[in-house]
């Protein structure tokens, strides 16, 4: 149960965790900069660091918490996942730092709950305790993430199966030591019912990086998404993971809470937005006065808080929701809710406080530029907005009910002739 108050003991732990992430994770961000450099098992001066930062965070029993006891997790529910994960957007080498890095937790899952015994022997276990890394290889460059029309194919060869096709922004595929690929392996059946998933070993023949991207400012060498072509890339039976045409199940299986998980660190990040903000305006004078002296400005801060208030509980109540028991599938609308929210409320947040900044914000002096085009990501990834918002309308257009006759329910003639029918020798 959450009251809009936190347990005693947990708010220690939160209140560790800002601590740990502004003094130890913060600062990583700087010597270590880039979306893929927490991914880097080869950079020798950054894993000599972030490894001791990672066992102070084990000893604090806040490693990998989104997994139950028996992978080493605590099993936390949602609403607590979110509060940390606020916590956690505050640095991009914070996640790896406590064992939460996508596309590694979510593959984890998918291992725990699909993989052989010889695949969590070599994979997860390794995975879990932050060892190695992982990529999740969906999106194709014909249709993005549009399952439609994904041409990348698994076919049946003696008793395994052979992969050919492309894929592209493949998380963190030049880093990973196994790659999960989504594939068609029917296509005479309605899409969902006819992909499968396969776990495919890095060193497999047959996978070719084309080449590696990564977000605007990040050159060649910190890029870490690949663009994959799959030539007759041969995998063993057991390489499936579930059940043939099982391939969306296996993939909500591991969505999960991820969207909470995101749409909270954009909480933090937002968070840092309005700082930065208030912070220029108690300190820059224009014009004859302080920047916060100006309406304008105090418009900005002002609409800046209402928002973010409003999108941390709407976050925090999809999570709530969570953990009394609904499933994801039957919560999909305050999901889906959130994940478009995340967006707009990052890029306004971000947009005002660039404006406020000046030329400086829009410079690489300020962390805003990478900001404000990470929120242009949270409109893409996991799902671009305008799917998400079909999504909440097809689920409110369920409830609705047509009007009886020629004039909606709410045409005021008709109610007025309603209420006094209702009413009659009464007024």
């Amino acid at each position: 149960m959450w009251d809009f108050s936190t347990d005693p003991e947990f708010q220690k732990k939160l209140d560790w965790m800002a601590q740990f992430v502004r003094e130890e994770c913060e600062p990583l961000d700087r010597l270590f900069p880039g979306m893929g450099a927490p991914y880097d098992m080869e950079n020798v001066k950054a894993r000599a660091i972030a490894r001791p930062l990672m066992e102070q965070v084990k000893r604090q029993g806040l490693w990998a918490c989104h997994l139950g006891p028996e992978l080493g997790g605590q099993g936390f529910g949602q609403v607590k996942l979110g509060l940390m994960n606020e916590i956690l957007g505050r640095a991009q080498w914070a996640p790896t730092i406590f064992g939460t890095a996508a596309p590694d937790t979510g593959n984890a899952e998918i291992l725990a709950m699909f993989g052989t015994e010889e695949q969590q022997r070599r994979y997860l276990q390794p995975l879990l305790d932050g060892e190695i890394v992982s990529c999740y290889s969906m999106t194709e460059p014909q249709g993005g993430a549009d399952p439609g029309v994904f041409a990348c194919r698994a076919e049946r060869s003696g008793d395994g199966w052979v992969i050919n096709g492309e894929k592209w922004f493949s998380s963190n595929a030049r880093y990973a030591e196994f790659l999960i690929v989504m594939c068609v392996t029917d296509s005479d059946v309605p899409v969902y019912q006819g992909t499968s998933m396969f776990l495919v070993p890095k060193e497999t023949p047959g996978i070719n990086i084309l080449r590696n991207s990564g977000v605007h400012g990040e050159v060649e060498d910190g890029a870490a998404h690949a663009y994959i072509r799959y030539e007759n890339v041969r995998v063993p039976a057991d390489a499936l993971l579930g059940t043939e045409g099982q391939g969306f199940a296996v993939a909500q299986a591991r969505l999960g809470g991820g969207r909470v998980h995101h749409a909270m660190r954009t909480v933090g990040q937002c968070q840092m937005a309005l700082e930065m903000m208030c912070e220029r305006a108690v300190s820059r004078h224009t014009k004859g006065s302080l920047l916060g002296e100006k309406q304008i400005v105090q418009a900005y801060l002002a609409d800046s808080w209402i928002e973010l208030q409003q999108f941390r509980l709407q976050v925090l109540h999809a999570a709530w929701l969570i953990d009394q028991g609904h499933d994801y599938k039957s919560n999909q609308l305050a999901i889906a809710g959130i994940k478009v929210a995340a967006a707009k409320v990052f890029h306004d947040i971000v947009q005002r406080a660039v404006q406020m900044h000046g030329s400086l914000g829009l410079s690489d002096e300020m962390p805003l530029g990478h900001m404000w085009i990470y929120a242009m990501m949270m409109g893409i990834m996991d799902g671009p907005t305008e799917v998400h918002k079909m999504t909440i309308a097809k689920n409110l257009l369920k409830k609705a009910v047509p009007a009886e006759g020629l004039f909606p329910s709410a045409h005021l003639i008709g109610r007025t002739e309603a209420a006094r029918l209702k009413y009659a020798g009464r007024y």
